[in-house]
């Protein structure tokens, strides 16, 4: 089970972090999509619960990094200079593959959190 947390109203330039509590660590990797209105679902970072891998799209490279805390079974995005086109639905995934970018490979969904950029 997930649960994303940290969605919100932010304008332009500003940050925001978004959480996503897993129940347990059953998956081996963990990503974060995201959805904006009329589009479809696409891949924004992944990172595993071992190891130092992580991997983004190329539009939030250098502006959102995705770390986790496995005490706290919480994988987290942080958010920077935040830009009107991020505005979306995001939503954390679990996946038992070593490395996906596709929201079909995952198995476990959260229930999504809003952000809004404003310009």
């Amino acid at each position: 089970q997930l649960q994303a947390f940290g969605g919100g109203l932010v304008q332009a330039g500003g940050s925001l972090r978004l959480s996503c509590a897993a129940s347990a660590q059953s998956s081996y990797l963990m990503g974060w999509f995201r959805q904006a209105p009329g589009k479809e679902r696409e891949f924004v970072a992944a990172i595993r619960w071992s190891g130092f891998s992580t991997y983004y799209t190329d539009s939030v490279k250098g502006r959102f990094t995705i770390s986790r805390d496995n005490a706290k079974n919480t994988v987290y995005l942080q958010m920077n200079s935040l830009k009107p086109e991020d505005t979306a639905v995001y939503y954390c995934a679990a996946t038992r593959r070593i490395y996906s970018d596709s929201s079909g490979w995952y198995d476990y969904w959260g229930q999504g959190t809003l952000v809004t950029v404003s310009s």
